[in-house]
């Protein structure tokens, strides 16, 4: 059939021929419906224990701890989908956004257990819904096992004896579950075999341990016990063992500290830790703790001795010696270090405590508080000085310590009936006893001109404005002898300061910001702090910040693709500005002014047209939106470049084999936004072979226009096997050179039913296009020895491929758990046309030689068959060829004539056998046109059944029916 424009449409599978690079791009007409939405398969690599299916399809992949992950996203889809991985697990927290990837294959190497769970492959290309699939993946480990010991002692009453009863638990942490097992010497205990000894999972512990219970000790139980941990070698884990001796001498441990609680030390002072064992057996290991989490990182450890050199005062805390030997509770003693300081020191001014007054008079009663910081608190000491001479407590110069009424470390002098001789400087002295640390000392000034603090804003600096970016300085106005520090904060809202903080101190009343930002807009409140001041209530204001913001405008960036001698319009919006009122607005092209005015306070945007699109408007375009901040950009670049082209992966492309040292592959793609430039005339493709330098660049002319989803392909021949090659793919319009393309070829077996021969060896995914029957048991899996660890099912399974090679592929079914015997795995082959040479009927059906190796090792080997299977065959046959038990570890090769009437499949089937050791393999499947020449093997076990020798055995039994009758 033809299409509108005449071009025919394929509805069959047809023969594709070679044709030379110099050739014209051949056209296949698709339309939209070559867009498709995408679809997604996982398939796995590495060190796979087990791959699963379980209830609603979901894939369960194991994996042992250390090993590398590989999960691979196949996807089909056109335009290629955008690929990304994700993870879940137990935990919102455990959502992994490192591990997100954005390209087919998740590599993870040395996996960890906390890294097993659901990984989601999800695909989008734009059409239709994302296509996602998961696989749970299961991390297997096995830790050593760890036996501990504890005893119970009980008084049995009006009876001059003790029973000792010792329970030995054993744990390990396994997935899967672990299986205990218990030894003394060489001798299995098991529950009954010894009246003396009783073995149990405790009910809240249930799987997890395993107790060892010995009633009242006797003689024999003095012994080696061993506790084996086992996961049943499942992905190869061995069992780990543990061994504790039982002796009368087994207690647990106890320590001594030999050190004071607390160590009261200066800075700078290095301070020993001494923790020594003073009982135990086995002998106890002694291991030091914090309690800021962690030791410091200068700390040395030496034994039972630990040394803090030269210790701060974030060094300061309780650190603990722990002794353990799994015996009972491990012991532990605490000491306290604390590293003598000062700091801090403060001060406030109480004018008169009885009157409502905020001014020192005189006859009137002043108190002036001094605060500080010390550690230990209790070594603080005070003392007062006037005018530099001690003072001391009297009627009138009372002096107080501390303050029950506020924060301790404060010390009081009241000045009661203040007199004109009691003006003059007042010194406070902190110190702590025994010296060693630096005193703190605080000078107060009473006078008379010692006065209350007054706040005020400086005129003309609230409101404040400033421009975004800018460093501005918010300014309140402080009198009073003493000035107190200014604490700033926000008025408007409970929003932290610049530096992140709720409250900024600032000492000469100026808040300094620099970069302000448009978020820093609001009014801020300074007001004066009681410390270094007088005890009133405090004085305020509040200062307005106005920032300003050049226009915020959309697009920032818009490419804009046209052809020439069209129209194209740009619109430039304004989201927000401040001040609101814009100014005015500017195109330019390349910096040349285009256009400038008044920006329309009725709209919210402003708009540029080329009518007619030429050379000389193609470029950079930019709109300046502007205010009493600055200007916001738009910015567009019209070009006449064209889309790049997308190259189409979902059909399987052609490998052609006529040539023995060279194969040709047939490149198709389709072009994006075809119509929104000017005409397609040619591609320029280039390839080069991977790892050589060189490139080879042809044109392929384009007759006509291309539509949106019209399929174009080349072939590309003469390509050296097996090499890859890297392809680049450019459209050409009249404006010139568009967005190329690139894409890696690599070599692969042909798998084209027209061609005289098919030939795949499993090297690639997507293994020819073989699929897996959905209404079997379980899938073949695709490996190499390289990657698939033999140690799993040992004995079974080949070590290299068909020819010889580590790293070459093959498929395999795993016979490994849940596999039962019987389960059958189906690989189902593409359909192959029959090509007669009468079109019209098929009297005399052609033959082809259908063969491949298979590989039979084990001791479990079930049987692999091969079927035909003919399209509108509703029964299925028997097999033509079937195989069972063990062949012995090589490959060996298989042909069979078959004679289908109608386009066909080959099914090769694998049924697991009685045991694990049955893994089947087969690789480099053939079919070939016409009999086969080799004799089959003479193997009895092998049965050869083409369609004449089925029809002669029908023939045959009939006759001798006939002769009975």
């Amino acid at each position: 059939s033809r299409n509108r424009r005449g071009r025919s449409i394929v509805k069959e599978n047809i023969a594709l021929v070679p044709l030379e690079p110099q050739s014209k791009v051949s056209l296949c007409f698709i339309d939209d419906s070559l867009l498709s939405p995408p679809t997604v398969r996982i398939i796995h690599s590495g060190h796979a224990c087990n791959v699963e299916e379980e209830r609603y399809t979901e894939r369960v992949y194991t994996i042992r701890e250390g090993e590398t992950l590989e999960l691979t996203c196949l996807v089909t889809g056109h335009p290629r989908p955008q690929i990304r991985w994700t993870k879940t697990a137990g935990s919102m927290s455990d959502r992994f956004q490192d591990s997100s990837v954005f390209n087919e294959t998740l590599h993870i190497a040395k996996i960890l257990r906390t890294q097993g769970g659901r990984y989601y492959c999800k695909a989008e290309n734009g059409l239709g819904s994302p296509a996602i699939k998961s696989i749970r993946v299961d991390v297997y480990y096995l830790d050593e096992p760890v036996v501990t010991v504890h005893q119970s002692i009980g008084e049995a009453k009006e009876q001059f004896y003790y029973e000792r009863t010792v329970f030995l638990r054993c744990v390990a942490n396994s997935n899967p579950p672990v299986r205990y097992s218990w030894h003394r010497g060489r001798e299995v205990l098991t529950q009954g075999s010894d009246k003396g000894v009783e073995i149990y999972e405790p009910f809240f512990t249930q799987g997890e341990t395993k107790i060892l219970k010995l009633k009242n000790l006797r003689p024999q139980d003095y012994a080696n016990y061993s506790c084996i941990a086992s996961v049943r070698n499942v992905c190869g884990i061995p069992d780990r063992s543990v061994i504790f001796t039982l002796t009368n001498r087994t207690a647990s441990p106890s320590i001594k500290l030999l050190v004071e609680d607390p160590i009261v030390v200066n800075p700078s002072q290095t301070v020993s830790l001494v923790c020594i064992t003073t009982g135990g057996e086995p002998p106890p290991v002694l291991t030091w703790g914090s309690s800021n989490d962690s030791l410091p990182q200068r700390s040395v450890v030496n034994g039972g001795t630990l040394t803090l050199p030269a210790i701060t005062s974030e060094e300061a805390g309780a650190y603990s010696c722990v002794a353990s030997n799994n015996v009972g509770n491990p012991a532990k003693k605490s000491t306290t270090i604390v590293v003598r300081a000062l700091k801090k020191g403060r001060f406030w001014i109480t004018p008169d405590p009885y009157h409502n007054d905020d001014n020192i008079q005189i006859g009137r009663e002043v108190k002036i508080s001094c605060q500080v910081e010390a550690t230990p608190p209790e070594e603080l000491t005070f003392s007062w000085l006037k005018n530099g001479r001690a003072l001391r407590s009297s009627e009138r110069m009372v002096i107080t310590q501390t303050d029950p009424d506020i924060s301790p470390g404060t010390t009081n002098l009241d000045i009661i009936d203040l007199k004109f001789t009691d003006f003059g400087t007042y010194t406070c002295v902190a110190a702590l006893k025994g010296g060693g640390i630096p005193e703190i000392s605080i000078d107060v000034n009473i006078s008379s001109t010692t006065v209350p603090p007054n706040l005020t804003v400086p005129r003309g600096k609230s409101p404040l404005v400033a421009r975004e970016g800018d460093t501005v300085e918010l300014e309140c106005l402080v009198s009073g002898k003493p000035k107190p520090i200014i604490l700033w904060s926000r008025a408007d809202k409970e929003a932290p300061m610049p530096d992140g903080s709720m409250q900024m101190e600032s000492y000469d009343g100026v808040l300094r910001i620099v970069n302000v930002s448009r978020e820093m807009t609001g009014s801020y409140r300074c007001q004066t702090s009681q410390y270094n001041g007088f005890n009133v209530k405090p004085r305020e204001a509040v200062v307005e910040l106005i920032v300003q913001y050049p226009p915020t405008v959309e697009p920032v960036f818009m490419e804009m693709r046209q052809g020439l001698g069209r129209p194209v319009v740009m619109t430039c919006r304004v989201l927000r500005a401040h001040p609101s009122r814009v100014l005015r607005f500017e195109w330019l092209l390349s910096n040349r002014l285009l256009h400038a005015g008044a920006f329309d306070a009725q709209r919210d945007e402003t708009e540029y047209t080329v009518r007619n699109l030429n050379r000389d408007g193609l470029g950079e375009y930019t709109c300046n939106v502007i205010n009493e901040a600055g200007a916001g950009k738009c910015t567009f670049l019209v070009t006449g470049k064209a889309y790049p082209p997308e190259f189409y992966y979902d059909t399987y492309n052609p490998v052609w084999q006529n040539k023995p040292r060279t194969y040709s592959f047939k490149l198709q793609w389709t072009q994006m936004n075809p119509n929104a430039v000017d005409r397609i005339v040619a591609y320029r493709l280039g390839f080069r072979q991977m790892g050589l330098e060189r490139w080879w660049v042809q044109e392929i002319p384009v007759d006509g226009p291309i539509n949106k989803g019209e399929l174009m392909s080349h072939n590309l021949t003469d390509l050296i096997k097996p090499e890859s090659y890297e392809v680049r793919l450019t459209p050409i319009t009249r404006f010139g050179e568009g967005n190329s393309t690139i894409r890696i070829v690599r070599y692969s077996a042909p798998i084209n039913p027209h061609l005289r021969e098919f030939h795949c060896s499993f090297e690639d995914e997507p293994i020819c296009m073989f699929t897996q029957d959905k209404n079997d048991d379980f899938d073949w899996t695709r490996h190499s020895a390289a990657t698939r660890d033999t140690k799993y099912t040992p004995n079974t399974g080949p070590s290299v491929d068909r020819t010889g090679s580590k790293q070459g592929f093959y498929m395999y079914i795993e016979t490994s758990r849940p596999r039962k015997e019987g389960d059958q795995a189906r690989l189902v082959s593409p359909f192959f046309n029959v090509a007669p040479k009468n079109p019209y009927s098929i009297s005399n059906p052609p033959a082809y030689c259908f063969g491949f190796f298979y590989h039979m090792y084990g001791k479990h080997i079930g049987t692999l068959n091969a079927f035909l299977k003919q399209k509108g065959q509703t029964s299925s046959e028997g097999p033509v060829w079937s195989l069972n038990g063990n062949q012995g570890d090589h490959w060996k090769q298989a042909k069979v004539s078959i004679h289908p009437t109608s386009s066909f499949q080959v099914v090769l089937e694998g049924i697991r056998g009685p045991g694990i050791e049955g893994d089947i393999a087969i690789d480099d499947v053939t079919l070939e046109e016409g009999e086969c020449r080799d004799p089959p093997t003479s193997d009895s076990k092998v049965l050869f059944r083409s369609s004449h020798i089925w029809l002669l055995c029908v023939t045959l039994v009939m006759t001798l029916l006939e002769g009975q009758r």
